[in-house]
């Protein structure tokens, strides 16, 4: 399995992703886990649409992200029955929030062409916005979040699509205060305040996910005291971390940062969103080691995820 995954990591750019429903918002269904890839046209020489769709169907990936879509790459996977996350750029996110003209726009182009015949089941409104610089006319991205997934919500409504929801994607460095112990996170302030409860609050109105970016790699950098070990799910007799409020053990970094978004929801009071995990993964670049050492570990990480039981998760929905 890996060596056919290897090699489409040279044919597109690819990031495991995790799809994640709460424990407690959900019925045990026998815990099924849905793996996907995402996937970006923006390098050069990509393979034709069709070639990648015809590849993703060889290896009977249920669900894929676009990273930046265009209705020729859509149209591709027209009949493949492959679920769809749409993303828009950032630099709409602006417009979209400025006037609903600009989203209605976007999905008259980009969705109501090719739905249903195409399975968009989700369409984020950006990625880690709050870290972005914006677009044309607006200094301050993430005040434009909220109103712009409100006019795309009310877009796709007013063209009779009412099966694709809304949201949009965070970053987990860059809005969770600690994953130690995950039961003491919070959203960090006023980032939370000012945007992370208003869109929690649209997600809960419209029955939509919470979208977030975790990649272990860059809570490891930023404290030493974790074993690399930790952070690529390899097995070891000290390879755990507790949790002395809830009793819980982890055996891994990525199961403690679920967790604790998760637990930073339920502070927030919103612990009954569905929470998707848009991307993980390891550099294989890092500039902190040999290219030979960076891509061991890529490797690890991602074959440590893929084989990962996930005990707790229920109805587990992964695109990669």
């Amino acid at each position: 399995m890996l060596p056919s995954r290897t090699a489409l990591f040279s044919l597109f750019i690819l990031s495991l992703l995790t799809g994640i429903l709460p424990s407690t918002a959900v019925p045990d269904t026998g815990g099924t886990t849905t793996i996907g890839f995402t996937y970006s046209a923006a390098v050069d020489n990509s393979p034709p649409p069709e070639h990648v769709v015809t590849a993703l169907q060889s290896l009977n990936i249920p669900a894929v992200r676009l990273l930046n879509p265009s209705p020729t790459l859509i149209r591709a996977f027209s009949y493949s029955n492959i679920s769809l996350l749409l993303t828009v750029p950032n630099y709409l996110v602006g417009a979209f929030a400025a006037n609903r003209s600009a989203a209605t726009l976007w999905v008259y182009n980009n969705v109501l062409p090719f739905h249903p015949r195409a399975r968009i089941s989700l369409i984020s409104v950006g990625s880690d916005v709050i870290s972005s610089t914006g677009g044309p006319g607006i200094s301050d991205p993430s005040t434009a979040l909220v109103p712009a997934m409100q006019n795309l919500h009310h877009a796709l409504i007013d063209l009779g699509i009412r099966t694709v929801s809304v949201s949009t994607t965070f970053s987990f460095i860059n809005v969770i205060t600690t994953a130690f112990p995950p039961s003491s996170a919070e959203f960090q302030e006023p980032v939370n305040s000012l945007v992370i409860r208003p869109v929690l609050e649209f997600l809960e109105e419209t029955n939509s996910s919470l979208l977030m970016n975790v990649y272990p790699y860059n809570v490891y950098r930023l404290h030493g005291e974790i074993p690399i070990s930790f952070a690529l799910f390899q097995e070891g007799p000290f390879n755990f971390r507790d949790d002395v409020v809830t009793g819980v053990r982890y055996h891994n970094l990525f199961d403690m940062m679920v967790d604790a978004v998760i637990a930073a929801m339920a502070v927030s009071g919103y612990e009954n969103v569905p929470l998707i995990l848009t991307e993980t993964g390891w550099p294989s670049n890092d500039e902190h080691m040999n290219a030979e050492e960076s891509q061991m570990y890529a490797e690890k990480y991602l074959q440590g995820l893929i084989l990962e039981p996930f005990p707790f998760k229920k109805n587990s929905k992964y695109y990669s």
